[in-house]
């Protein structure tokens, strides 16, 4: 059924002559690219509170993605059915394993903590919610994800925002066990990473070649899981010796937390990547990338807004 519906699709596309397809891939870009400065500027710019809860939704779901992914190694629609032709230049971006869907994952803790951060603003709320259906609907539209794979994904990224919101909550409860709770989520980390690298992958070939290589998926999740690790250590530091605060809705607030959304797009394009990638090697050189961005957010920024953007 699931194949169906994408063939379906397909047949549609091709009676369109593909005029939706490059809305959809710039849909599927945008989620797993420069959606992250949304939840950033909010972080610098509005709501300290709701900015760190997003962030810490998006890490949880990067780090579930990774070990989901991993552990059911389910492979892409056109590998399961050579029928499904992936629309554009999809299928080149598409790699890996395909349960649960990445994209959704991405899109769907930011645009829903967007969501209920302008909860009371209906149509912005609303606006929210529809790229999340539109961002999970590209994946199908594209070929590229069947609908389980977006189901389970949308699943998993509200457990994400509970996940979140309870640990917040927890240790905003309980802050003399803020350090214990910090370290018990960065050793699941550590522990995530360790069980990536030492299950069994299945290593299927056909006509000479390697269906999905476990070295590239596992290269990936180092990136995802060590975002993970990277905030959990970025919070403490910010909390403990940065202390800044929400620069506020101002002039100059704005000014300078676009001047750090800039930086922040640098690390975004890969070129931080290829260097940490070219002199650490593929796994850890993922996870320096990461841990660069995230304590650039965090961290670095905001200790820029701290010392230039007093109240």
């Amino acid at each position: 059924m699931d194949i169906a519906y994408l063939l379906w699709l397909q047949n549609f596309r091709n009676s369109i002559d593909n005029a939706l397809t490059p809305f959809m891939e710039s849909v599927s870009l945008f989620a797993i690219t420069y959606i992250l400065l949304l939840p950033v500027f909010v972080y610098w710019c509005l709501n300290k509170k709701i900015g760190a809860y997003i962030l810490f939704s998006l890490v949880i779901s990067w780090a579930l993605n990774a070990v989901v992914k991993l552990t059911c190694c389910i492979y892409r629609p056109w590998i399961r059915d050579p029928r499904v032709i992936p629309a554009g230049d999809s299928i080149r971006t598409a790699t890996g394993y395909s349960f649960p869907s990445g994209h959704t994952m991405m899109a769907t803790p930011i645009y829903g903590g967007m969501a209920i951060y302008a909860r009371k603003i209906k149509w912005l709320c609303g606006l929210f919610i529809l790229a999340i259906l539109v961002t999970g609907f590209s994946r199908n539209y594209l070929g590229v994800h069947t609908p389980q794979d977006v189901v389970v994904g949308l699943i998993l990224s509200v457990v994400s925002l509970y996940i979140a919101s309870w640990l917040l909550g927890l240790m905003e409860r309980k802050p003399e066990k803020e350090n214990m709770i910090l370290l018990i989520c960065f050793i699941l980390g550590v522990a995530a990473l360790v069980y990536i690298e030492k299950k069994p992958y299945p290593m299927d070939y056909v006509d000479g070649k390697l269906l999905v290589d476990p070295v590239r998926m596992t290269r990936d999740a180092w990136g995802n899981i060590g975002g993970f690790l990277a905030l959990i250590a970025a919070y403490y530091t910010e909390k403990r010796w940065v202390k800044f605060e929400a620069v506020g809705f101002n002039v100059k607030g704005v000014i300078l937390c676009v001047i750090g959304l800039i930086g922040l797009c640098f690390i975004l394009n890969g070129a931080a990547q290829r260097f940490f990638v070219g002199n650490f090697g593929d796994h850890w050189g993922r996870l320096a990338n990461a841990t660069l961005m995230v304590f650039y957010i965090m961290v670095i920024w905001p200790i820029v807004l701290k010392l230039f953007a007093k109240k």
